[in-house]
């Protein structure tokens, strides 16, 4: 049985893509660009929000000065309608539950804002979480895997009793980079054909899966 599980938080944990989608079409219009759709949304996200801004800007227009201005109008809409449409994935708090109750160390590691994952962790998931990193300014992004690393000496365990699970490649290529084992997820923002050429340990469809892997394996 794995003794702890990480997890990716945007995709795996909670669905936010309306709410980032929304937050990134206000700016774009507030500067004059044309929108884009939830679903090609869906490919800029996973690497942090600054990223995410850079991705969205249209090739041309993706200056330092112009990313700066992205950033002061998109920031402050999504602090202020980052819970309007987001929820977590069906299944996910009874998984959460189960895993907690039995014993089980739980961590979030995210590329979003490390104040911005702990204030949204904290909503959604009160009380469940031994762990909770986000990206803090001038460290790297995962896949570096020092984030999980970090909570998995601080859980006091090795490598092999803790699960990453995540819905990108770039959440297997951070298990894969601090050796864990990597569990892709199949509801979130990518496909599994992406998970699979990653290098995923594991694929499951649904919260429960997890709990099978977890507590039944």
């Amino acid at each position: 049985m794995y003794r702890a599980v990480i997890f990716d938080l945007d995709g795996t944990l909670l669905n936010t893509i309306g709410d980032l989608a929304a937050a990134a079409n206000h700016t774009l219009a507030e500067m004059g660009f044309a929108p884009h759709t939830e679903e090609e949304y869906k490919y800029m996200v996973g690497n942090g929000i600054p990223k995410l801004i850079e991705r969205f800007l249209p090739p041309g227009h993706r200056d330092e000065a112009t990313q700066a201005q992205a950033a002061r109008l998109f920031f402050p809409y999504y602090d202020a309608h980052k819970e309007d449409a987001t929820a977590p994935y069906p299944g996910i708090p009874a998984l959460l539950a189960a895993l907690h109750g039995a014993g089980v160390k739980l961590g979030v590691v995210s590329n979003k804002e490390d104040a911005l994952t702990k204030s949204v962790v904290s909503h959604y998931f009160p009380g469940l979480f031994d762990a909770v990193a986000g990206h803090t300014l001038g460290t790297p992004t995962k896949p570096d895997p020092h984030l999980v690393n970090g909570m998995r000496a601080a859980f006091g365990l090795a490598a092999q009793q803790v699960l990453y699970v995540g819905d990108s490649g770039v959440d297997i290529e951070t298990a894969r980079n601090a050796g864990l084992a990597g569990c892709g997820v199949l509801w979130g923002f990518r496909t599994g054909d992406e998970l699979c050429g990653a290098g995923a340990s594991y694929l499951v469809r649904s919260p429960e899966d997890i709990r099978v892997l977890v507590l039944d394996a």
